[in-house]
């Protein structure tokens, strides 16, 4: 299946708009696989990705992926920033950051998904920036020079940082789906909860918790209720919660 957003994010290297050298260090955030990943070399690149398909299919393909690289001063970070606005910008905060001194970062995204928004924030952050369109996508890059806006950096940085919400019953971040309310169907499950349940159960798509808490909280006879979830981001908030 053809990835155009990805596609798009590696045409700067193809094109040799962006400089890459055998030995440089790169860093691909929301990493996700196609074919045309074939460009960097498995040695060089490393891949960010909490959501377990995406981490599969590259793992599959020979790469090494990791939830967050642990690593900075990569000599170029590209990133697929998510749709929402938040973490959007935190993606693009922690790629500028995880890119050394000169480093280049390039970002992408369809048309249709924010790219035009996407080529603001990162000129907000690096100051010039170069663009260029193709398979109804945009991508933009440049360099984390001495131009970069390190007030905004640190603000957007701290954007999808977990965070009390539902009048600090929960924690959880941007990014997450229904990451700050309740979602209707959930709430309609919790509304119609029958309290006789008992014995061991699974909450598949657990989110941030909510139904999962609210089972062990109405239904003291439940013993064992085992969490399954895509995204790490968001598991990791319901083993969060499950502990308050």
């Amino acid at each position: 299946m053809l990835d155009p957003a990805l596609q798009t994010l590696l045409l700067p290297l193809q094109s040799d708009a962006v400089p890459l050298n055998a030995t440089d260090r790169v860093l691909l955030s929301r990493a996700r696989y196609a074919p045309e990943l074939s460009v960097l070399d498995k040695e060089q690149l490393a891949c960010e990705q909490s959501f377990a398909p995406d981490r599969d299919k590259l793992q599959t393909a020979g790469y090494t992926v990791v939830p967050e690289a642990e690593t900075s001063d990569f000599d170029l970070v590209l990133v697929l920033p998510t749709r929402q606005r938040q973490e959007a910008r935190a993606q693009l905060a922690r790629a500028v950051a995880k890119a050394k001194p000169g480093g280049w970062v390039i970002a992408a995204a369809p048309n249709s998904e924010g790219a035009k928004t996407l080529e603001a924030d990162l000129a907000a952050l690096l100051g010039a920036v170069d663009r260029m369109s193709k398979y109804k996508c945009r991508v933009i890059w440049g360099e984390a020079s001495g131009s970069l806006n390190r007030d905004l950096l640190a603000e957007w940085q701290a954007l999808d940082a977990p965070r009390p919400v539902l009048d600090g019953a929960y924690v959880s971040r941007p990014g997450v789906f229904a990451w700050d309310r309740v979602d209707a169907a959930s709430q309609l499950l919790a509304d119609h909860l029958p309290e006789m349940l008992s014995g061991t159960g699974a909450d598949l798509g657990c989110g941030f918790g909510f139904l999962a808490r609210t089972v062990l909280e109405r239904c003291p006879k439940v013993s064992v209720l085992d969490l399954y979830e895509a995204e790490k981001r968001a598991l990791d908030l319901a083993q969060q919660n499950l502990k308050s």
